[in-house]
């Protein structure tokens, strides 16, 4: 056995547009958070309720009726107040009582972090993307599963392995990253924007969620098992094969993402109003990356494009056409049912984070797409060898 387990490698990880990663939450106006002066303020409601005079059981009655936020006095909101748990520049759209804020993931002390899991899908998709092509693997609806859910099983066994002990991924293991200050965190308008040739751009309905600001960097690591691509493993029935392509993950991920960021223009270019969305995504087209830095789409962002074969897969109208009828019968959940003609326009929809127009006055006078989601800078340390 060598004298060296693992491969280890340092990530900085740059957000350039806000990225939301749920936590699976939904926090409410009035009851979680609070609007003030153009700030949205996180309760602690514990904190807020032990405050209050409850020695008087109709004075605890009351308490128990009213929402948190009408016990706030104008002079309680300050940053520094122990009723908050943490203040984000923005407001939803809705002051509605209960109106709905998607709660970012964080830790047990609010503070906000990249899960590794997150990253892994991410890298686990490009490296599929990369492998289907070196593999010579076409799409076939013939080698669909019957489940919706495990539809790509057969594809997924062929590129990474057919056993969890055999999957090529086994050997990447991906470090949650650092936490960091709820400051970093903002709030962001999104919309899921769909431009249609006949009849132009359309919108769903705003959805408020808790974001990573851009020019926000996490810090993390990434270890590679060495023992599972040596003569050991080989003895026991545990060897992978792949090594090569997790090593040379980050050329693997910016070529993959220089893909989607070149159809992201073309998608862009037909989007009315989506000048601003256009503009950044050709800035990313034309920026000079280095050999140890990419660009990536995380969370809540990526759609299709990033969560599957993507571009392998229309390459096959036929199979696109296919999978799609389906899902309108009722099977594979491959999309919001927009159905282009031409299949390599698919999917036609995308979570735009939303901005605003301003007259003279300063008054808002129409929301426009602003930027896309979730997309970061990685850059990578060389790799170092570890016991």
């Amino acid at each position: 056995m060598s004298a060296y387990n693992y491969q280890i490698q340092r990530l900085k990880i740059t957000t350039l547009t806000p990225l939301h990663i749920g936590s699976g939450n939904k926090l409410l106006h009035e009851y979680d958070y609070a609007i003030h002066k153009g700030f949205t303020w996180r309760i602690d409601e514990n904190t807020l309720l032990d405050a209050q005079s409850v020695d008087d059981p109709k004075v605890a009655a009351m308490l128990a009726r009213t929402k948190p936020a009408q016990l706030l006095k104008a002079a309680d909101f300050k940053p520094e107040n122990k009723f908050f748990r943490y203040v984000m520049k923005g407001t939803p759209n809705s002051e509605a009582e209960g109106a709905v804020l998607v709660e970012q993931i964080k830790d047990s002390y609010d503070c906000p972090y990249l899960p590794g899991t997150t990253l892994k899908g991410a890298l686990r998709t490009a490296l599929g993307w990369h492998l289907w092509k070196q593999r010579g693997l076409h799409a076939d609806l013939g080698q669909l599963n019957s489940s919706p859910k495990f539809a790509a099983g057969k594809y997924e066994d062929a590129l990474f392995g057919d056993t969890p002990n055999k999957d090529l991924l086994r050997a990447l293991q991906v470090e949650d990253s650092a936490p960091l200050d709820p400051k970093v965190l903002m709030l962001a308008n999104v919309k899921v924007t769909t431009h249609s040739p006949k009849q132009g751009r359309k919108q769903g309905a705003p959805i408020e969620v808790e974001a990573i600001r851009k020019s926000v960097t996490f810090e993390t690591k990434i270890k590679l098992d060495l023992q599972l691509f040596s003569d050991w493993a080989k003895q026991r029935g545990l060897s992978l094969a792949g090594e090569e392509s997790l090593l040379n993950f980050a050329s693997i991920a910016r070529e993959h993402n220089a893909e989607i960021i070149r159809r992201e223009v073309e998608w862009a270019r037909k989007l009315p109003d989506g000048k601003n969305v256009l503009a950044y995504y050709q800035e990313m087209q034309g920026f000079s990356l280095a050999p140890n830095q990419f660009f990536l789409q995380l969370g809540w962002g990526g759609g299709w494009e990033q969560k599957t074969f993507g571009s392998r897969l229309k390459q096959n109208p036929e199979f696109m056409h296919g999978i799609l009828k389906a899902r309108r019968d009722g099977g594979f959940d491959v999309g919001r049912g927009h159905v282009p003609h031409n299949i390599t326009d698919f999917p036609i929809s995308r979570r735009i984070a939303m901005g605003y127009l301003r007259n003279a006055q300063g008054e808002i006078t129409r929301e426009v797409p602003a930027l896309p989601l979730g997309w970061v800078l990685v850059e990578t340390d060389d790799w170092r060898l570890e016991k």
